[in-house]
């Protein structure tokens, strides 16, 4: 069993591309992070979280909701640094032996999921653990199909298991994270989100679909 500490890291930055100022943009008539703080707040199985950004208006509303929160170097909230770089850095923000990188663009995977990954990690031998969606669908890759025959094409539902990371949900070690300089290693364990708790806000349609879901299931008008 991993008993060591355990910290959510919820990564935020100023300078969102796709969708201006995402994370403090209204969401459900919240932001997306103080919904992945509250959520996380119901988790079992947390020790800490800690909200690291370049804004201190997202470090502010962090405080406010009582996490702790990290200034980040400009540099590793911009545009140039790589996602490895990006990963390393996250890991050096914390003493915890054990890291979950939880992100705000995930808003519909409930703390139910996430206290089960945490609970698969921590009383098994899983050197990761990471949700993933499904994907069932015919693909092709650089003109050719990737995953069946086109003269004998299955059906959707019996296609080869591809996952697609989701990155709702990584919870590895730190050591491993600073080693791999990402949230998944050679031996991940996946957890596979269903279609709504796969939601990941990437771009403005992104953003209205999502908000579109959680309004409905929690009843927000």
């Amino acid at each position: 069993m991993k008993n060591g500490k355990l910290t959510a890291i919820i990564p935020v930055r100023e300078g969102s591309q796709r969708v201006k100022n995402k994370n403090i943009k209204s969401f459900a008539g919240k932001t997306l992070l103080e919904l992945k703080i509250e959520t996380l707040k119901k988790v079992d199985g947390l020790d800490e979280i800690i909200v690291t950004s370049d804004s201190l208006v997202m470090l502010d509303m962090a405080k406010k909701l009582d996490v702790t929160t990290h200034l980040r170097d400009d540099y590793y909230a911009s545009n140039e640094v790589n996602n490895s770089d990006f990963m390393y850095n996250l890991a050096t923000i914390t003493d915890s032996e054990y890291i979950m990188y939880s992100p705000c663009t995930s808003p519909l995977l409930s703390s139910e999921t996430i206290s089960e990954c945490i609970y698969k990690f921590r009383n098994s031998d899983v050197e990761c653990i990471c949700t993933v969606t499904s994907q069932k669908h015919h693909m092709w890759l650089e003109g050719k199909p990737l995953n069946y025959d086109p003269k004998n094409s299955p059906n959707s539902q019996n296609l080869p298991d591809i996952y697609s990371m989701n990155y709702g949900c990584c919870i590895l070690s730190k050591e491993d994270m600073l080693e791999m300089r990402n949230v998944v290693t050679m031996n991940p364990t996946f957890h596979i989100t269903d279609e709504i708790e796969s939601i990941d806000i990437d771009t403005e349609f992104d953003f209205m679909v999502a908000e579109f879901v959680y309004n409905k299931l929690h009843n927000v008008s």
